[in-house]
């Protein structure tokens, strides 16, 4: 049989092609793999961000739903088409901070920080307007966190803007803060004039006042003094009473909040309401002791809890609350005394 060489080479360089694709996709295929491994080192070593942001969110988040803030915010007042803003909140995150501005309600402030006692807090709580020269200038924010011997506030001055957002937020003083807010509502040329918002009985007493002020019937002095309580008739301002009325109340409420920590009660009636709770707890753990399905590991560590109890009560450094449930033992077996003698 006669050998065609034309076929033979044919038959080689096809075998070689094959080799030479062999070897590309095999080095392909390492060189893939490779790749993949280095992009693995990198998340490693330059770890993204995202999750740390989206933690910090997070994070950030169910903080803000456990502050609690010490007064109830005004009602809302000032020009009627920013009542848009009225239950929106906006959020920015500044350097190492969040800050969330709730407009007519009030501004808190997160550290976004893995420090074991970063700060996330109330920096103010709506109260009143800043007004100059018939114009409204800023949200005033006032009773925030406790700042030593001071209650944080917050000016928010409203500027002209494509959207609404964070602007900057400064500190000009300790704990006194001042935060630049972007609205599309403030660009309108008259968008935050005082004069057009009021009642017109007002706007005639305003205008009284202008003229008293022209014909030197009153000085500059009493001029302001008189529009700063016209002012007050619109709900623009706080009283000094109200203000006082607020301030007083949140520490009334505060104080109240730390005797019940401690133990401490103002009336009887207190007492017997957290001794009627301490007495339930206890009889739901005897209740435990006795029920026979309960296992034998729920029993040991409800008998290690009342012998704990037994040991903290004869140690000195008991707790206050331990000694207040003596106290207040006491004063209800002295109570049925008097009522078993009568």
């Amino acid at each position: 049989m006669k050998i065609d060489k034309g076929e033979i080479i044919h038959q080689q360089f096809v075998k070689m092609c094959k080799k030479i694709i062999f070897y590309l996709l095999f080095h392909a295929y390492f060189t893939v793999l490779k790749g993949i491994e280095m992009v693995n080192m990198k998340i490693v070593e330059e770890p993204s961000s995202y999750g740390m942001n989206n933690f910090n969110n997070q994070q950030t988040q169910q903080e803000d739903n456990q502050l609690k803030m010490r007064v109830p915010p005004s009602k809302f007042s000032g020009p009627q088409h920013l009542t848009r803003l009225v239950n929106k909140c906006f959020s920015k995150q500044i350097d190492s901070y969040t800050y969330k501005l709730c407009p007519f309600s009030n501004v808190s402030q997160h550290e976004d920080s893995y420090r074991w006692n970063p700060y996330n807090g109330i920096l103010g709580v709506w109260q009143e307007w800043e007004i100059h020269n018939n114009t409204f200038v800023a949200m005033v924010m006032r009773e925030g966190d406790n700042c030593g011997n001071l209650f944080r506030s917050m000016k928010v001055f409203l500027r002209c803007g494509n959207k609404n957002e964070i602007v900057n937020v400064s500190e000009p003083s300790t704990c006194q803060y001042h935060m630049n807010f972007n609205t599309p509502y403030a660009c309108h040329p008259h968008a935050m004039l005082v004069f057009p918002t009021l009642s017109e009985e007002l706007r005639n007493e305003w205008e009284l006042i202008e003229g008293r002020l022209v014909n030197e019937e009153i000085t500059i002095q009493g001029y302001k003094k008189r529009l700063h309580a016209l002012f007050e008739k619109a709900g623009y301002y706080l009283s000094g009473t109200a203000k006082d009325k607020l301030s007083k109340e949140a520490v009334k409420k505060e104080e109240k909040k730390e005797k019940e920590e401690n133990g401490e009660f103002d009336t009887l009636y207190q007492c017997t309401q957290e001794y009627q709770k301490i007495k339930q707890q206890l009889d739901a753990l005897k209740m435990v002791l006795k029920d026979p399905m309960v296992d034998s590991k729920t029993k040991d560590s409800v008998n290690k809890m009342e012998e704990n109890d037994k040991q903290n009560k004869n140690s000195k450094g008991s707790s206050k609350r331990k000694k207040f449930i003596s106290k207040l033992t006491n004063l209800m077996s002295k109570k049925d005394n008097t009522h078993g003698e009568s």
